[in-house]
């Protein structure tokens, strides 16, 4: 409720928040969470983790997104430019003729000033022509 204040001739009203109530409702939530803090459980994140696989794969075919982001294909020692329409078909082509029984993985390399988008790109396109075992070449820096 505003206060009346009289000075001279005329009364008026001072328009001022009164700062106590506040005050008290915060001290009362500091105690509220201080006490309920102990109480809580911190909760336990699952990070996946990165575990070495039990045999290499007997053939790797590697995409390399070079800075101009055109694409490389080297299976073996055979290495070759496709372009982004057929690499999809080109990379089915490899894993049927290494046959059923040979394990073929498809590993994704890029410069490191590619953008992250065409890397995504070819990605995509594997997967959508249903390309198993795509994984990303990762240089360890010492």
């Amino acid at each position: 409720m505003p206060q009346v204040v009289s000075r001279g001739r005329g009364r008026r009203t001072i328009n001022e928040i009164n700062m106590v109530p506040f005050i008290d409702v915060m001290l009362v939530l500091l105690i509220i969470f201080m006490v309920t803090a102990p109480l809580i459980t911190p909760s336990v994140v699952d990070l996946p983790s990165v575990g070495k696989a039990k045999r290499q794969p007997d053939q790797v075919i590697e995409v390399v997104v070079n800075k101009d982001e055109s694409l490389t294909l080297r299976i073996k020692d055979d290495t070759r430019r496709l372009k982004l329409d057929e690499l999809a078909g080109t990379v089915k082509r490899a894993q049927d003729s290494a046959g059923r029984n040979v394990s073929s993985a498809v590993v994704i390399s890029a410069d490191k000033n590619v953008k992250y988008e065409a890397v995504v790109k070819v990605m995509d396109k594997l997967q959508r022509a249903g390309v198993q075992r795509v994984g990303l070449s990762v240089q360890m820096v010492n």
